[in-house]
């Protein structure tokens, strides 16, 4: 092992400034402390171009889990991406994702939001198209076009903002109560949190976003870009409830959480049905911070990155070792040569159902909990419970296929758990799956939500997620039956399964017309009149006018002579004169 390669030295750094940042974070969480930095650059017209800086638990416990994912997945990258000739280029262009993120998450400033913003777009866009080639460059123009809509929106909002003299949001929490401004500078930061986030309906990059490599899958799709746009409204939160658009973005959330996990049910790529739930996941972090339950927003945000990770990490344990294979119907058996790959597959998958006593139980269950204690209505209720009984029905499905049953792949082909590098980086994230959970439940709400509630109520989170399981094993043990059914009722699994029609709604169908306009246009003026009545056009019509004369000199020796007399008699008259 080379201690002094970029991916050591970039593991080593990352994991001690993490460590470091995590101790902060608790110790300002504990003393409810918090230090605001500016310094100013230049001022414009009364407005002042500032630097600013907020070191607060929240950041710095966000910024610590960022950077601790992130080591994992350099180290984890030194194995999975051992065939990159250019590896540190890779490493670089990681850790400016890296950057952009922590400058984003320390930013109270919307300028400086901005950059670390198109940061991510940018850098995100190098990274989807890292494999290039056509399917990449399509998903990485689809993932930097939805994006471009979150930073017009922000730099809209910056301009809204010259009405109060400073771009400081965070000054002006109460102040704003009956401000037009303020109200459409949140409007369109909801805006720029939707396209980041990837809810209805610009849901459809995310899953496009898996032609990046996988342990650039593990980084965004665990803490860093799809999870900026949540951070924002986090920070945004009191704007929500002062203004009320709390109601369009719980149920934007809710239709997004339950349009991705009905569509990961009939999907059968393996990272595509992961990035299916993070969209899930994301529409639930959406849903309660839109109910007023910001703190729990932010810890369902901290536990999910941690599993999160490790289950794209196992994923592309086992997409490297089937020889780059990604369909699950290849997979079967794995738990008989991949055993650690298994383990660390089925705690984050376990972990994302909620499973008691894992990371995603506290944050998922008091979830649940305070949606049936809150004032939400019959649609509302039943889009979250369904919506977690089909997070256990593709969770359950997804280790039918690989996990249980015969081994689909080739023949005479044998995988293991040998790379040191890949496993250190899932033991990493197995240990904080596990215990991470409780242990920040206990840091962030040292007074637990007080949570009465009826038996049938209690008990319907795990009824839930039972009834969830099962289902899955149904749609995966009867193949027949199920593939029958959908054979019956085609359109409609096509639009369950095809994320609602999302992506073509959002690729072909908004660029059919312009192309459409684009090639009448080409068609009737550039190849048409525009070649008749332009070079085309007057260049037949002196070629024309050029052979009819031709035609008369040639036939009649007595006109070219007289044309010829005709042209001296001008030319002398002209010199005489």
């Amino acid at each position: 092992m080379n201690f002094f390669s970029i991916c050591s030295l970039s593991f080593f750094f990352l994991f001690c400034s993490s460590t470091l940042i995590f101790l902060l974070g608790i110790y300002y969480l504990v003393s409810d402390y918090s230090v605001f930095v500016e310094w100013e650059l230049f001022c414009v017209n009364g407005s002042m171009v500032v630097m600013t800086l907020i070191l607060d638990w929240m950041s710095l416990i966000f910024l610590s889990f960022v950077m601790y994912i992130s080591s994992l997945v350099i180290y984890y990258s030194e194995d999975y991406m051992s065939g990159e000739k250019n590896m540190n280029r890779f490493i670089l262009i990681v850790l400016m994702f890296i950057l952009s993120m922590a400058f984003l998450i320390i930013s109270p400033n919307l300028i400086s939001i901005l950059l670390g913003w198109d940061g991510l777009g940018l850098v995100s866009y190098c990274l989807v198209i890292y494999y290039q080639n056509v399917k990449s460059y399509g998903a990485g123009m689809l993932t930097a076009l939805s994006n471009r809509i979150g930073d017009v929106a922000i730099l809209i909002s910056i301009a809204w903002m010259l009405n109060f003299g400073s771009w400081n949001y965070i000054y002006y929490y109460n102040f704003v109560l009956n401000s037009v401004e303020m109200s459409i500078i949140t409007m369109l930061i909801i805006l720029a949190a939707m396209t980041s986030s990837a809810q209805i309906p610009f849901s459809s990059w995310l899953p496009a976003a898996m032609a990046a490599p996988t342990p650039v899958s593990a980084l965004v799709h665990s803490s860093t870009l799809v999870t900026a746009g949540v951070y924002l409204l986090i920070r945004f939160s009191p704007m929500l409830d002062i203004y009320g658009y709390g109601w369009f973005l719980l149920l934007i959330g809710c239709m997004t959480m339950f349009m991705a996990g009905l569509g990961a049910n009939f999907e059968f790529d393996l990272k595509k049905i992961i990035a299916l739930s993070t969209l899930s996941q994301l529409g639930l972090m959406m849903s309660v911070l839109s109910m007023g339950y910001s703190s729990l927003a932010f810890f369902h945000l901290l536990t999910h990155a941690l599993f999160k990770a490790l289950l794209f990490m196992c994923a592309g344990s086992m997409i490297h070792n089937l020889k780059d294979s990604q369909d699950i119907r290849f997979m079967g058996s794995i738990v008989g040569f991949m055993p650690l790959t298994s383990v660390c597959f089925n705690v984050s998958s376990l972990s994302l159902c909620g499973m008691p006593f894992l990371a995603g139980f506290y944050s998922k269950d008091l979830i649940l909990e305070l949606v049936c204690l809150s004032w939400v209505n019959c649609l509302i209720f039943f889009l979250y419970f369904v919506s977690t009984g089909l997070t256990a029905a593709y969770s359950f499905r997804l280790f039918y296929y690989s996990m249980s049953g015969d081994n689909n792949y080739y023949s005479g082909f044998s995988f293991d758990d040998r790379g040191y590098y890949i496993s250190f980086g899932m033991i990493g994230l197995l240990f904080v799956a596990v215990f991470g959970g409780s242990f920040l439940s206990w840091l962030i709400f040292p007074v637990p939500y007080v949570v009465s509630l009826p038996y049938y109520l209690s008990f319907l989170t795990i009824f839930v997620v039972v009834v969830g399981s099962y289902l899955g094993y149904l749609m995966s043990n009867f193949g027949l039956f199920y593939n029958l059914i959908s054979l019956k009722f085609f359109s409609v699994v096509s639009f369950a399964g095809s994320m609602w029609f999302m992506p073509f709604l959002s690729t072909k169908f908004i660029m059919y017309l312009p192309l459409k306009f684009g090639y009448v246009s080409s068609k009737t003026f550039d190849y048409g009149w525009g070649e008749l009545l332009g070079g085309q056009g007057l260049y037949s019509m002196y070629i024309y006018f050029i052979n009819y004369m031709q035609g008369w000199y040639d036939s009649n020796f007595k006109i070219y002579l007289l044309t010829f007399v005709f042209w001296m008699f001008i030319l002398i008259l002209f010199f005489f004169v």
